[in-house]
């Protein structure tokens, strides 16, 4: 079940008020689930009643995606603003330091909240940020891409293409290696999200300059890449394992850039083991 929790950031014009949306389920030890960029929390249903047998699960829309409002004027989607205010988030729900796992822009900000020392462990699925300049100029270009595709399709023609594997190969084969296993009902509501994802352009100009280059020390991390991830090419993990040289570098064989859906049992036992 759905629900809004409202908490005050600082910003150089004084507090203000960030509102997201989130859902809670399961029973455990917290876990704050993070979706990519242009994408929305239902982007983990797929693992979620697995997590929420072990975990007590939060997943989030991001501020200016999905469900939750835009951040408000003053705040940036850049990491010194995004990463502050998820940590605001777990205090209003007394999540205390949970575990986190995030997915492209998500376990960027899973990385970033270990760094500030917010989060007891993290499990980054194609995190962003350990891209070259000419790596992320390509996932920028794929990006931008998809959400011009996204606004410019008229809602029928997602709705159609939704109904057959073959349509939703069309619409989602590029973060998905088995578009095939989303409902239709998903891929049009992902559509919607993509297109309609106030935060995405600010987020992407954010990007432009990030590269995660810390290591996380007493830290239990997990990094994980599906081998066949169109956007973010699994080379970026052995890059991540060299600046992390303690985290776990898990291969996700037959899975893309969002694997959820691709592999869930794999998906959810990967998170599971990280978050021991």
């Amino acid at each position: 079940m759905a629900a809004t929790v409202s908490f005050s950031v600082p910003s150089t014009h004084g507090p203000r008020t960030v509102t997201v949306s989130y859902a809670r389920v399961g029973a455990g030890e917290p876990l704050l689930l993070l979706h990519g960029i242009g994408h929305h929390r239902q982007a983990w249903d797929p693992v979620v009643d697995i997590l929420a047998t072990e975990r007590d699960v939060v997943t989030v829309d991001l501020p200016g995606f999905g469900a939750s409002p835009a951040l408000p004027d003053g705040l940036a989607y850049d990491l010194p603003t995004v990463v502050p205010a998820l940590g605001a988030l777990c205090t209003a729900l007394d999540l205390g330091r949970p575990h986190v796992a995030g997915n492209s822009l998500g376990g960027l900000l899973a990385l970033a909240l270990g760094r500030e020392k917010l989060v007891r462990s993290v499990t980054a699925f194609s995190p962003a940020g350990f891209w070259s300049q000419a790596e992320r100029r390509y996932a920028f270009t794929v990006l931008l891409a998809m959400r011009q595709a996204a606004r410019n399709m008229p809602l029928p023609v997602v709705e159609r293409l939704s109904r057959t594997a073959a349509g939703r190969t069309v619409l989602t084969s590029t973060i998905y290696a088995r578009p095939g296993r989303r409902s239709p009902e998903a891929v049009v509501a992902e559509t919607l999200a993509l297109a309609r994802a106030e935060g995405f352009a600010a987020t992407l100009r954010a990007g432009t300059s990030v590269r995660f280059e810390e290591d996380l020390p007493g830290l239990p991390v997990t990094v994980a890449w599906g081998t066949h991830d169109r956007i973010l090419m699994r080379r970026q993990g052995i890059r991540a394992k060299r600046i992390i040289p303690k985290a776990r570098l898990v291969r996700l064989p037959g899975c893309g850039h969002v694997p959820m859906s691709d592999d869930p049992a794999l998906v959810a036992r990967v998170i599971l083991d990280g978050s021991r």
